[in-house]
């Protein structure tokens, strides 16, 4: 075990975007100072912390100046260089190790590491080569080809229904390592976010259940309205034995589908805070970004607990441009804001695109039904699509 780091010391962060900001806050909150490195110089965290270091991810001397002013470091995205981390881990506690961020950047090596685990997941196979491409089975088409890397929200994805369409989509991914995966009968979706410390205890958030359009994550619903016992407990276990089997230490999301059948099969996993528990911000009496700060510094884990049902909006570029215009306007903040429950989060994000994650909107009400109710006219005040 690490010795608790107690408030008053500096946590350093790899990485500006917003789970960086959300971070700093919640490290600000409980005494910390923060520490950020980004080589963005107008990055959402690096504008609230107490230090920036502007700086490539490899940068020598940037990692060095961020140890130096840092008594622990974390992550806040997953594409971060595991090389980095490791550099970083010879003069400081660092999590979630570089080995483990490793497991995450590869969904071939993901996959491996689920069924090693004993987690079922879809069926699969690794396409890196021509060969491996013919030795593909009928019996993974339809599916889904993702590129083994760098790809989320949706991005290097493609799906496909005959050979032909497959071979098309390997070469348009640049016949890069993928991953093609059957496509299941989903019945909907729930993730698992886990805090794991260095000593093994473990805690995790209520499970969400989630929508997806267009491959980005649009609303979560907590409590899930669809779960059952039996999914809640077999997803909360297998998690926990992901996390395990890396000895993780830190936050780490597992996202599962829900098959028709009622059976659970893992996803992706995420190393860091996740866009689906950004409703414990405002529901539970301990965020996932809390135990971020926990986790790191060796402060002890306690169990969140929901004290108000949410709904969990994302708010994506587009809806600055929901006219069809090229000029960004701003939405309609005034209207939304007068409804009850409603916590809005804007990340500090200058330039608003298309697709890029601009805040979310989290409803909190006494009941699942007031939460959804609220949610929906928010919904509909931003031009969302209802769910």
């Amino acid at each position: 075990m690490s010795p608790f780091i107690a408030p008053g010391a500096t946590l350093g962060v790899l990485g500006g975007g917003q789970l960086g900001r959300m971070f700093v806050h919640a490290a600000q909150e409980m005494g910390y100072s923060a520490a950020v490195l980004d080589p963005d110089a107008s990055s959402p965290a690096g504008e609230v912390a107490q230090h920036h270091f502007e700086a490539a991810y490899l940068d020598e001397q940037g990692l060095a100046r961020l140890a130096q002013r840092s008594a622990a470091v974390t992550t806040e995205f997953e594409n971060v260089p595991a090389a980095a981390l490791a550099a970083l881990a010879a003069l400081r506690p660092v999590s979630p190790a570089a080995d483990a961020v490793a497991i995450c950047q590869d969904r071939i090596a993901e996959k491996t590491h689920f069924v090693a685990c004993g987690v079922p997941c879809a069926p699969h196979a690794a396409i890196e080569t021509g060969a491996q491409l013919a030795a593909v089975g009928d019996d993974l088409l339809p599916g889904i080809l993702k590129t083994a890397r760098l790809g989320y929200d949706g991005k290097g994805q493609v799906r496909v229904k005959t050979r032909a369409e497959l071979e098309a989509a390997w070469t348009a991914l640049d016949r890069s390592p993928c991953v093609l995966e059957k496509m299941l009968p989903l019945a909907y979706e729930v993730s698992v976010i886990v805090a794991r410390g260095a000593d093994g205890e473990t805690v995790h958030l209520p499970l969400q259940q989630n929508l997806h359009r267009d491959g980005i994550l649009a609303v979560t619903q907590v409590p899930s309205p669809d779960l059952t016992s039996a999914v809640q407990q077999g997803a909360v276990d297998a998690a926990e034995r992901i996390a395990a089997a890396l000895r993780y230490v830190g936050v780490l999301c597992v996202e599962f589908f829900v098959l028709a059948d009622g059976s659970v099969v893992a996803n992706e996993m995420a190393p860091r805070p996740h866009n689906s528990g950004h409703y414990s911000i405002d529901a539970c009496d301990v965020s996932q970004f809390e135990l971020q700060v926990r986790t790191m510094t060796g402060a002890p884990l306690v169990a969140p607990r929901l004290h108000s049902p949410a709904v969990m909006l994302n708010l994506l570029g587009d809806l600055w441009f929901r006219d069809g215009d090229d000029a960004a306007v701003a939405p309609p903040w005034h209207d939304v804001l007068a409804l009850p429950g409603v916590h809005l989060h804007l990340y500090g994000k200058v330039n608003a695109r298309r697709g890029r994650k601009m805040g979310h909107l989290t409803v909190t009400a006494a009941t699942p039904a007031e939460a959804r109710a609220t949610a929906l006219r928010a919904a509909a005040a931003l031009g969302l699509a209802p769910f």
